[in-house]
């Protein structure tokens, strides 16, 4: 089984590809736990990607988020 590689994946408001950002397992847990409130009530976040750099993020234009694992494989996103 492959090292899970959490991932916070952004649909912006204006359309277009995602944006994806790697995370740390331990930033993930955090980030996930606060994505309803962001997306309910707006707001700039700032996070720690795996690679190091900080990343802010103005949920005001993101239409929907999630955390997800690139290591799963045959399946991304938002699954029924």
């Amino acid at each position: 089984m492959a090292d899970p590689k959490p991932a916070l994946i952004l649909h912006l408001s204006a359309g277009g590809e995602p944006l994806i950002f790697p995370l740390t397992a331990d930033s993930s847990e955090a980030v996930q736990d606060k994505l309803p409130d962001l997306l309910k009530h707006g707001g700039v976040h700032s996070l720690e990607t795996r690679d190091g750099n900080t990343v802010s993020v103005n949920f005001v234009h993101v239409a929907a988020a999630y955390v997800d694992d690139l290591s799963r494989k045959g399946k991304f996103g938002l699954s029924v």
